[in-house]
């Protein structure tokens, strides 16, 4: 469902029919039934659909597929700064498959107190995102904020704006096209959440600094 809605196959999730779940000799097949006009639009991005555990745009014939016309976000949430030194402490217990494996990425939902609400885990960025968006379009919850313990790519920019999240925090660096994207969709873009530290690229009036005493926080851009 995420990835159907992330990569702007569908636009809700009325607009898939079924899902049927099928076992194969290497995992698992879902076959998806969508509306017709979301079938046309599928057939009209001629891209390879299959998924990938690389980078978001793998299979696409050009840049132009995927970066997207998309409308600006609301701005209707706020974050304080020093929430993230407690999403980050709470994150690593939830994280079991990385603890097992030692080789996965997560993504979570947390609500404007910094409390974490849900967690994808997957050995792909892009994918933990897509399987937390997926979570959230059926929830029906865009509240509160994103936080992805990797780099801040534009596909994942593209990905929270389209599931109407407007707070995007990353462990790591966010890259120029991604900072980019952000000021286009009016979504805040937060990179190198780290302890007692965070560096605001845009959207930074969303972000409340007054509780951040203890927390170094830049700006850029």
């Amino acid at each position: 469902i995420g990835f159907s809605l992330s990569e702007g196959i569908i636009d809700s999730l009325l607009d898939i029919h079924d899902i049927e779940q099928q076992s194969a000799c290497r995992g698992i097949e879902l076959h998806i039934t969508l509306a017709n006009r979301c079938v046309h639009r599928l057939k009209e991005k001629r891209r390879t659909l299959a998924g990938r555990t690389g980078c978001g745009i793998c299979g696409s014939e050009s840049l132009e597929q995927v970066v997207r016309a998309q409308p600006r976000l609301p701005d209707s949430q706020r974050f304080a700064v020093g929430h993230i030194d407690k999403v980050l402490a709470a994150l690593r217990p939830l994280q079991l498959l990385g603890q097992s494996t030692g080789a996965t990425h997560a993504a979570v939902h947390v609500d404007g107190e910094g409390n974490i609400l849900a967690i994808r885990e997957d050995v792909g960025r892009h994918i933990a995102l897509d399987k937390l968006v997926g979570h959230l379009q059926r929830s029906q919850r865009r509240d509160g904020a994103i936080l992805v313990t990797s780099r801040a790519s534009f596909e994942m920019v593209q990905k929270c704006a389209s599931a109407g999240v407007e707070i995007l925090l990353a462990i790591s660096a966010a890259t120029e096209l991604a900072v980019e994207r952000a000021e286009q969709t009016g979504l805040t873009l937060v990179g190198f959440c780290r302890p007692g530290r965070a560096e605001i690229y845009s959207g930074r009036q969303r972000i409340l600094l007054a509780s951040a005493a203890s927390s170094a926080v830049s700006a850029e851009g």
